[in-house]
């Protein structure tokens, strides 16, 4: 039994050891390939490493290349990561290619792959090169996270930018988040962009066009390097394949393509320790500062407010106020804390204030003290101090300060009434006693007794009804379906504009109105089947005809420019040809 366990023990702590080792490792798409075809290889390491070297790939050309993707996933309690370098070869001769060791630091530690043979024969008659489409997408869809400032201050905001940019020869319908940056060692917040839109840009020096997705304010919390982890998207990416359709247009083919802006380091400066005022507290942009009262003339017993201000533009919310102080005579209240920030590209810009109920008890003058307040001004590099001005409170009326005698005693008068203080009491209230009304066999009470009889058949029935709808599986379809079709049209029209975003939608309209009224599946959906299927129906022919060319519409406006005016009429022409299908069917 001893032994038993003792075997256990060591299995385990071995796999333990084994899974937290750096698992470095190249892969290639085929090992013989004709001279003709292309290569794939990836590099992918479970631990993020830093300063990755590829090889050489003496006797290929790199047709593209490098692609970074990074995956994080937990299952079952325990968390993986995986990032890949990938590159598509092409390659120069026929023979024995040996692909090279290439390198990743972790840890101050060097790891390296192990040679891959790769045999290159002469060119084969049919290219199995499937991954063209991918080398398309990867060599022109390219994310990118831009930096404002690699070296900004302790408490200094930076932007980070995030662009997708897509070159001309490929169009983009849709992309979804699968990973996240956490920002773990920064104060953070993503700026809202209300709309997408697409710019004309340029990167690596070629035309692109591109698409900011998400702007974040960053204000680091930490000094020394400090990591900006990577964005990671999933995107549907139509490219041009080498087939074409009857009419000599290329067919296009949709790719799922993963892209990352990749992980980015900034050098975070601690705030310089010389000339460091004493009242220091984290300030850093560039701001003014102010201490107000609501009057300065008053009566003991009234109230008026203190206000401390902070106003500029910095990391207004994350430092604090000097505090109030004044004389004894004056009762103060805890401070109400108001913030007014509005935060965009610049930083956090707006006011913050904290607000003091202040109360006389005597009559007299009593002097608020002058404030200090120090930041770090980011222009000059330097320390500055603002001090606001005395204010001086002017109680007119109330209990004068007691002031003592020679022989110890004070000042003081004996209170004196006048005999009417409780005259507020009401002495005859003329009160008359309530009503009481017996419960039983009053209207409340059958009520009660009769409406959980009433209720019962009503339960009854709505769930018979509700139960034939569900197990109505035909009209279930075909709701969802003509649910469906509503959806994609209503995207459409909220799409005109964009004309890969519109026909896309437009023609995912038109498919999922047949599949509601036709019971006819997407593969099923060629133009003949689809005009026999209407005449079966009672369609008309000029309204089958009208249908059959909104798809080629749809169709050829993939491949060739659309206007809006030409968008908004094809809209109109599906809404009618629907409606009028509808009637006839």
């Amino acid at each position: 039994m001893k032994l038993k366990l003792i075997f256990i023990s060591l299995f385990l702590v071995t796999a333990n050891f084994l899974q937290a080792q750096v698992r470095f490792e190249a892969s290639v798409s085929k090992e013989k390939l004709g001279i003709n075809e292309r290569l794939r290889v990836d590099f992918e390491m479970n631990q993020d490493g830093d300063n990755f070297r590829p090889p050489s790939f003496n006797g290929f050309r790199v047709i593209g290349g490098p692609n970074q993707s990074v995956s994080r996933s937990i299952v079952n309690g325990r968390a993986s990561y995986s990032k890949t370098y990938t590159y598509f070869l092409q390659p120069e001769s026929r023979g024995n290619i040996t692909i090279g060791q290439a390198e990743i630091e972790v840890d101050d530690k060097i790891y390296k792959t192990s040679p891959i043979d790769i045999e290159v024969t002469a060119a084969v008659d049919e290219s199995t090169a499937g991954s063209d489409s991918d080398i398309v997408a990867s060599e022109n869809l390219h994310l990118v996270a831009e930096i404002s400032n690699p070296n900004p201050y302790l408490n200094e905001a930076i932007t980070v930018v995030y662009k997708l940019y897509v070159s001309p020869s490929i169009s983009v319908s849709n992309w979804r988040e699968i990973d996240n940056p956490k920002f773990s060692d920064f104060w953070s917040q993503n700026i809202d962009i209300r709309q997408l839109r697409a710019e004309n840009g340029e990167y690596k020096g070629q035309p692109y066009r591109f698409v900011v997705l998400r702007k974040t304010v960053l204000y680091p919390q930490k000094t020394g390097e400090l990591d900006i982890e990577p964005l990671a998207l999933s995107v549907s990416v139509d490219v041009p394949s080498e087939r074409r359709d009857i009419f000599g247009s290329r067919i296009y083919r949709t790719v799922q393509k993963t892209v990352a802006a990749g992980s980015r380091t900034i050098n975070v400066k601690p705030l310089p320790q010389a000339g460091r005022p004493a009242d220091f507290t984290g300030a850093v942009g560039d701001f003014d500062f102010e201490v107000t009262t609501s009057k300065d003339t008053l009566d003991a017993s009234e109230s008026l407010r203190a206000t401390v201000e902070v106003r500029g533009n910095g990391n207004l919310k994350l430092f604090d106020l000097p505090d109030l102080s004044v004389p004894a005579s004056l009762e103060i209240y805890e401070p109400e804390r108001s913030e007014n920030v509005n935060t965009n590209l610049n930083g956090m810009q707006g006011s913050i204030s904290e607000n003091y109920t202040i109360v006389p008890t005597r009559k007299g003058k009593y002097p608020i003290p002058a404030l200090g307040f120090s930041y770090f001004d980011l222009d000059t590099e330097t320390y500055k101090t603002i001090t606001s001005k005395e204010i001086l409170l002017n109680v007119e009326e109330g209990p004068a300060l007691e002031t003592g005698t020679p022989g110890g005693t004070s000042n003081r008068q004996a209170v004196t009434t006048s005999g009417d203080q409780f005259r507020y009491i009401k002495l005859n209230a003329n009160l008359r006693p309530l009503q009481q009304q017996e419960f039983f066999k009053s209207v409340p009470f059958w009520g009660m007794v009769f409406l959980p009889v009433l209720i019962i058949p009503l339960v009854i029935f709505f769930g018979k009804k509700r139960e034939a709808i569900a197990n109505d599986e035909t009209g279930n379809r075909r709701k969802r379906a003509d649910k469906l079709a509503r959806k994609y049209l209503s995207e459409a029209k909220k799409n005109l504009g964009d004309q890969a975003a519109f026909y896309v939608a437009l023609e995912k309209a038109m498919h999922n109105y047949l599949k509601a009224k036709l019971h006819i599946q997407t593969s099923e959906m060629s133009k003949d089947r689809i005009r026999e299927v209407l005449a079966a129906k009672g369609a008309d022919p000029g309204s089958i005809d009208d249908f059959i060319s909104l798809l080629e519409s749809c169709e050829f406006a993939r491949y060739t420019p659309a206007s809006s005016v030409a968008m908004k009429q094809d809209y109109e022409k599906a809404a009618a040809v629907i409606s009028t299908l509808d009637k006839q069917i």
